[in-house]
């Protein structure tokens, strides 16, 4: 786990490969839960039925619910503990190349990308591979700005 405690040591890393998570198993559990946080039940998701004779031949994940493991996935890998604040900022680019059946696992690589000076405290980009097991193509691939405030 690498442990950025401050913002001169963020700014060293820019352009480094910062590591890869450990594994996370995608249930059907876990994929109904988002559908209904997000009242997404689109069949392709939800119903194993008729997903299991569908383009994958099973449910799939939710392309927002792989996003939204970047955070966690990010956590095992790499800590901003840094002075003051730390903001999700935004996304500037993803793509989701290969659908995530359910019951495939995934893990994240993650490498810090560009790190700008703010009159606020630092902006840093991370860049974010989601691999799934077994597979060729990604799950995501995802570029996140995040603002580290000084005290």
């Amino acid at each position: 786990m690498r442990v950025f405690s401050s913002f001169d040591d963020v700014s060293a890393a820019a352009g480094e490969e910062l590591g890869t998570s450990e594994w996370i198993e995608i249930d059907q559990q876990r994929v109904d839960t988002f559908a209904d946080a997000t009242n997404d039940h689109q069949w392709i998701h939800v119903d194993a039925e008729r997903a299991a004779a569908g383009p994958f031949g099973g449910t799939i994940a939710h392309g927002y619910l792989t996003l939204s493991l970047i955070p966690w996935l990010g956590s095992k890998v790499f800590a901003f503990e840094t002075p003051g604040a730390k903001l999700n900022y935004g996304v500037n680019k993803v793509r989701f190349p290969h659908p995530v059946l359910v019951g495939k696992r995934l893990r994240a690589h993650v490498t810090l990308g560009e790190v700008t000076d703010l009159p606020a405290g630092k902006q840093a980009t991370i860049r974010t591979t989601i691999e799934i097991e077994g597979e060729a193509k990604p799950a995501c691939v995802a570029e996140s700005v995040v603002l580290l405030l000084s005290e």
